[in-house]
């Protein structure tokens, strides 16, 4: 990985990284007196904190019922002390809202153990595309791996052998999420999304939607893109071992890693069934989907019966034999 140039703040003194652009302690924009680089300007639209659930935010002001989209508190503080970081690339939207609508009604009908009534009966009570910050990291990647494996030679008495190797390849782009209101999981079930659609900033009008502001500072970026790279070089040596491993250990070198900041365009839907309120996430660019919805306790316990009384047939039939 390309060296860090590591400077102090010259508001509270504490340790940003010059790439950062802004001091992820008290959010004044970082001074680089050593080096001349481009500047990143901030939004114009007014930064939020939502005292809910502490996402940072910002977007028109003049909006009517100004809420979280996150987690639909009302409790939101303006907050001009922190900067705000423009992205480098916007992915813009290609879904509008009646089709994401559709898409949250057709997903509570997919599934049998969702109660029959959840889609005549699910009331949607908020409905917001949100721009989830990232960030991308492109990197080539040296990894030296060992495991046990489960392929054997035919005569030996073991039944794992150990094994060892290594190779590189590159990660053109990386997404490591730096979004506090939508959890990774989350962002995880909806990935991938393409980059190659992404426009300049200037080129989308980022002032009168929420734009989550970047939770996630890029020096703190890179021990999470090491983290992920890790899962999956464990995850392709299992599947070049052909799944039958233990004991997989890699070392992960990143090197000549670089990284941009982009917004990736999400929607963010609130629903409730029978007063309770649940949430559901839309890839605004693909319709990848995730969420949660109420189980029907009638259908489980309906397989329950079933159950119990299929092992009752067949114990009655053992018992007949027998006799």
């Amino acid at each position: 990985m390309s060296s860090t140039q590591l400077d102090r703040c010259m508001v509270c003194g504490a340790l940003v990284d010059l790439n950062d652009l802004f001091c992820s302690n008290c959010g004044r924009e970082v001074s680089d007196h050593r080096a001349t680089r481009p500047k990143t300007l901030a939004l114009k639209a007014l930064n939020f904190e939502c005292h809910g659930c502490g996402a940072s935010m910002n977007y028109d002001a003049s909006v009517k019922a100004l809420k979280c989209p996150f987690c639909g508190s009302v409790d939101l503080q303006e907050d001009g002390s922190k900067g705000i970081l423009e992205p480098e690339a916007v992915i813009p939207f290609a879904i509008d809202h009646v089709r994401a609508e559709t898409m949250l009604m057709a997903w509570l009908g997919s599934s049998f153990w969702h109660p029959s009534d959840i889609r005549s009966a699910a009331r949607l009570t908020e409905l917001r595309p949100v721009f989830v910050p990232y960030w991308i990291f492109t990197t080539l990647v040296k990894t030296h791996w060992t495991a046990d494996s489960g392929k054997v030679p035919w005569n030996a008495r073991a039944s794992w052998a150990p094994v060892s190797g290594s190779w590189e390849r590159t990660y053109p782009d990386l997404w490591i999420p730096a979004s506090e209101g939508v959890t990774t999981g989350e962002l995880v079930g909806i990935e991938p999304f393409d980059i190659s659609t992404a426009v300049p900033p200037q080129e989308v009008d980022l002032e009168k939607v929420t734009v989550e502001q970047f939770s996630v500072a890029r020096r703190y970026a890179r021990p999470l893109a090491q983290n992920r790279l890790e899962a999956l070089e464990a995850a392709a040596v299992s599947g070049e071992l052909g799944g039958s491993a233990r004991n997989i250990h890699v070392n992960v070198l990143m090197q000549d890693a670089t990284s941009q900041a982009a917004l990736a365009p999400v929607f963010i839907m609130a629903y409730r069934y029978r007063s309770k309120l649940y949430r559901f996430i839309l890839n605004g660019q693909n319709g990848r989907s995730i969420g949660r919805a109420p189980i029907s306790i009638t259908k489980i316990l309906m397989l329950v019966a079933l159950i119990v009384s299929i092992v009752l047939m067949i114990g009655i039939v053992i018992a007949t034999k027998s006799n």
